[in-house]
């Protein structure tokens, strides 16, 4: 099965363009968004451990969509500084157990920056991260072209973790568009193609993923996810494109590539990117 959805869902900008600018009371952005997509993948949790009141409440909020999976991205202490305190894994493994005990954890992403190369020592950390957190499905993103090799796909199976396929501005040693599968699960995510601020140290997180994608841009990576799909038992389509709801007009665009019907939109979504209406399968 394949499951597309957004990066996230709680963003300013994405009021009166995703979300309708006026709400009915108790409104849910994460159920609005399972209105029309059967995954995304929790951006908060990179920045700190969910609280299990929060998640109960997220799984509360999905629970019309049957088919419903979260992904979250592991808190930024194990992946960027790689220094996390003593209480950062159990404050972590409590704050997602609600998804987990409701078995809506589809995967564990394990987001690492471009600056993460393939190193005899960075290799070991990750083997010892998988020992951590072995009791979740795992998938690995890399951004260096140095992880491309045959023995890192081994060891990536051989550890049961899932390789992330990713799209981003190519530099001279970023990882390029891929197929790769190394696990029951299949993913992919698309980070855009803004190559003035990818790097930009003056550019925020909203301008460095600021592209929205043409569907001739998306249509290999269409081909791809097929591919994946058929050797892995779950694939996760994610964009996080997500300046201004772009990541959810591509997701829209994306299933309804992949899935040969045009699927239902966010009316204030249509009204703010019109070549929706004139979207066609391809």
């Amino acid at each position: 099965m394949i499951r597309v959805g957004p990066a996230g869902w709680s963003y300013k900008d994405w009021k009166g363009i995703v979300y309708p600018e006026k709400r009915s009371r108790g409104f849910s952005e994460l159920g609005f968004i399972a209105n029309y997509f059967d995954t995304v993948e929790i951006n908060s949790s990179f920045y700190g451990a969910p609280r299990a009141t929060s998640a109960k409440q997220w799984v509360e909020h999905v629970a019309h969509n049957a088919n419903f999976q979260f992904t979250a991205k592991l808190f930024h202490s194990f992946t960027h500084e790689r220094k996390p305190a003593p209480n950062d894994e159990q404050q972590f493994k409590d704050g997602i157990a609600p998804l987990v005990d409701a078995k809506l954890l589809g995967a564990l992403l394990l987001q690492f920056p471009w600056s993460f190369k393939n190193e005899p020592e960075n290799r070991q950390y990750l083997i010892g991260l998988q020992k951590r957190f072995q009791e979740y499905p795992l998938v690995l993103e890399v951004r260096h072209a140095s992880w491309v090799a045959e023995d890192i796909l081994d060891l990536l199976s051989e550890l049961g973790i899932g390789i992330c396929n990713i799209d981003q501005p190519l530099f001279s040693r970023s990882i390029k568009p891929a197929a790769a599968v190394t696990s029951r699960i299949g993913y992919v995510r698309l980070h855009g193609r803004n190559y003035a601020n990818w790097f930009s140290k003056k550019a925020d997180v909203r301008e460095r993923y600021d592209h929205l994608y043409t569907p001739q841009e998306l249509d290999p990576w269409v081909d791809r996810t097929r591919q994946i799909a058929a050797e892995a038992g779950n694939t996760y389509f994610v964009t996080n494109n997500h300046n201004l709801g772009k990541a959810v007009v591509n997701a829209l665009e994306i299933t309804s590539m992949l899935g040969g019907k045009l699927p239902r939109m966010p009316p204030d979504l249509v009204a703010h990117y019109p070549e929706l209406r004139e979207f066609t399968l391809r």
